[in-house]
C-alpha cells in the first residue's frame, strides 16, 4: 500500500469517528433539550397555564419522529405517534420535576443510534408530596434529514420514594 493510500484510509477512519463523536454530541444535546422542555412544564409548584403547556407539548413533540413511542410505564402510560405524544405531554402528572440524566450510554450505528441514560427526578405528586424518583430510560434515535429524534424512549423507574423517608422499597 503505498503511502497516499494509507493517508487516505488513515483520513476514512478519522472522518467516521469525528462522525460518531458529533452524532453522540447531538444526542446528548437532544436528550437535554428533551428534559429542559418537560421540566418547564412546571412553575413554583404547579403546572404552567394551559397555553403555554400546550406550546412545551408542541416543542417536545418535534424532538420525537413521527412514528415514535414514549413509554413512561404503568404510571405513566405509553403515547405512539408524535401527535399522541405532543398530547399525552400536555397533561403533566405532578406539580414539580426536575429530571437529571446521568451516565449516558450512546451507541451510534450509521443513521441510528441507541443509549440508556440513569435519571434522577426530584418530583412533588399531585397530592403535594416531595419524592425522589430514579430508574433509567432505555432510547432509540433515528437520523431524519441530518437531525437526530428520539424514536422510542422507555422509562424503568427503580424507585418512587418520599423525601421523608427516603428510599426504603427498590423496584429493580
Amino acid at each position: 500500500m503505498s503511502d497516499i493510500q494509507d493517508l487516505a484510509r488513515r483520513q476514512e477512519i478519522l472522518e467516521q469517528r469525528v462522525a460518531v463523536v458529533e452524532d453522540t454530541l447531538a444526542i446528548e444535546r437532544l436528550k437535554s433539550r428533551y428534559a429542559q422542555l418537560v421540566d418547564q412544564r412546571y412553575s413554583k409548584g404547579a403546572p404552567v397555564p394551559e397555553a403555554q403547556l400546550a406550546e412545551i407539548a408542541n416543542a417536545l413533540g418535534e424532538l420525537f419522529t413521527e412514528d415514535a413511542v414514549w413509554d413512561g410505564g404503568k404510571a405513566l402510560g405509553v403515547a405512539e405517534g408524535r401527535e399522541a405524544i405532543v398530547e399525552r405531554l400536555r397533561q403533566p402528572t405532578l406539580l414539580f420535576s426536575w429530571h437529571y440524566f446521568l451516565k449516558p450510554y450512546i451507541e451510534v450505528i450509521g443513521e441510528r443510534a441507541t443509549a440508556r441514560w440513569d435519571l434522577l427526578s426530584p418530583c412533588t405528586t399531585r397530592d403535594g408530596k416531595p419524592h425522589w424518583m430514579a430508574g433509567y430510560e432505555d432510547d432509540e434515535y433515528r437520523k431524519v434529514q441530518g437531525e437526530w429524534l428520539h424514536q422510542s424512549m422507555a422509562l424503568k423507574v427503580a424507585f418512587l420514594a418520599p423525601h421523608e423517608t427516603g428510599w426504603q422499597k427498590i423496584f429493580l
